[in-house]
């Protein structure tokens, strides 16, 4: 059986943190997706999605250093869980994409076909 993780995502930067490790740069940041459909009355309903992404330098990584807020960007790469223990005393599970292509967007505002 053949197995497949894999994940595509267009959308903007929110947060970013950029650290050395090393001599290579990892950046870390999150990345807002919009669903938007109509709602009960026909109006339009926008559903954003906050996804946690982790990006190595390296082949195939644009200069990580220009990657900022609102800035619009297409991430490929693959879904990891982390487990860990909270402040708090309790078990949490954290969801990231480790991206393996990074390319950034024309800013030109997104259509919605709605």
């Amino acid at each position: 059986m053949e197995q497949l993780n894999k994940i595509e995502l267009k959308g903007n930067v929110g947060n970013v943190r950029i650290s050395d490790v090393g001599e290579n740069k990892v950046a870390r940041f999150s990345l807002a997706t919009n669903f938007i459909y109509k709602g009960r009355e026909g109006d339009a309903v926008i559903e954003t999605t906050w996804h946690n992404i982790v990006a190595w330098s390296g082949r195939g990584m644009p200069d990580l250093t220009k990657i900022e807020k609102g800035a619009p960007l297409y991430v490929s790469g693959r879904v990891r869980t982390s487990k860990f223990t909270g402040s708090d005393g309790t078990e949490k599970q954290v969801y990231e994409v480790v991206a393996n292509k990074i390319t950034f967007e024309d800013p030109s505002p997104m259509q919605c076909g709605l």
